[in-house]
């Protein structure tokens, strides 16, 4: 592992250039890779191992719409494309990258499906750290890994396709065969990481469901439509309240904090947009680190977790789902959204 400085912590790391796509085909050479779920991170995985060569099916329920978009991809029934009691009992290593809900609900089967000396994977935390919950507890005989990228699907395989690769977490619960840390840096390797950082199953999924919940997708979304609704009150107009709001953040500002961070973003605007930004920063961190706190307890108490399986195990889940969405969707600031996305000049 490369010994890297993040800020005055070092800290290892496992970087491409050290661990190569050869050594992790040598290392899976002789085993099956069974992806259950072709959802979210699914496809993304299952493609990027599939493009350097590892051997890959698919699990997944017979003739929804992700076995046809399995298909679609290339996956041939009776081939590489499965049931998912059937995949799992071909796989010697069962990538868990099913919902989490849906995790606990199909465990029961899958656990019967397990050999010794094969290796459960996931790429979240949460059924294992929460297992009074889920019910997920894995047999001692098999290797219990993860490898978590740290983006969506959709950014998975984007960056593996233009060849930057995305950012991963890994960790090993459970060595039963002293393969378990090859196996999850091979994995982690093989499904397009641009390098890899230790972690803990437990400080995953605590520091993932903190992050969904907050800067990453729940506080952004929050604190977007605030200052838009803001704007709105004191009469600016939705295309004006939207660029303001949405528009210079995603395709100004976020580009430059990615670049080369938050203090070269703040150099390289306005010295009145220096300025205002250094006073009210502290305000807005002061305001929301209450929230955050009480936030993260509620991911390290469980309430979370509870919240998460009764709700997206319900059997409307996905209307309900939908319903949320589509409000957000048909909300003045996102239909705004559209249309001004809809006048960005095309970029071929």
């Amino acid at each position: 592992m490369a010994k890297i400085d993040f800020g005055g912590m070092v800290e290892d790391v496992v970087t491409a250039d050290e661990f190569p796509i050869e050594k992790a085909r040598e290392i899976l050479k002789n085993e099956t890779i069974t992806v259950l779920g072709y959802g979210v991170q699914g496809p993304a995985q299952a493609l990027n191992l599939k493009d350097n060569g590892i051997n890959v099916i698919i699990g997944q329920l017979e003739g929804d719409e992700y076995w046809e978009k399995a298909i679609k991809d290339g996956f041939v029934p009776g081939e590489s494309l499965f049931p998912i009691e059937e995949a799992a009992k071909k796989g010697t290593i069962i990538m868990m990258l099913i919902s989490d809900a849906g995790q606990a609900a199909v465990w029961p089967k899958i656990k019967k499906c397990l050999n010794p000396g094969d290796a459960l994977y996931f790429s979240h935390g949460f059924s294992i750290v929460y297992k009074e919950q889920t019910g997920v507890i894995p047999p001692d005989n098999i290797d219990v890994i993860l490898a978590a990228p740290k983006g969506s699907g959709t950014s998975v395989r984007r960056n593996f396709l233009d060849g930057s690769g995305i950012n991963s977490s890994f960790a090993v619960f459970q060595d039963a065969t002293g393969r378990a840390m090859d196996r999850t840096l091979a994995l982690g390797i093989a499904i397009g990481s641009g390098y890899l950082f230790p972690t803990t199953f437990e400080k995953e999924v605590y520091s993932d469901l903190t992050g969904e919940r907050g800067v990453l997708m729940g506080c952004l979304a929050g604190v977007m439509e605030a200052q838009y609704k803001t704007l709105r009150k004191n009469g600016h107009s939705t295309s004006e309240a939207f660029n303001e709001t949405v528009e210079e953040l995603t395709q100004s500002l976020i580009r430059l904090v990615d670049e080369n961070g938050m203090d070269w973003m703040f150099s390289n605007c306005s010295a009145t947009a220096q300025r205002g930004a250094l006073d009210w920063a502290p305000k807005f961190r002061d305001a929301v680190l209450p929230v955050f706190e009480d936030l993260y307890e509620s991911v390290k108490s469980g309430r979370e977790t509870k919240r998460v399986i009764e709700s997206n195990g319900a059997p409307d889940y996905k209307e309900k789902m939908t319903e949320e969405l589509d409000a957000i969707k048909n909300s003045e600031m996102w239909k705004t959204g559209a249309a001004v996305r809809s006048l960005r000049p095309s970029r071929r």
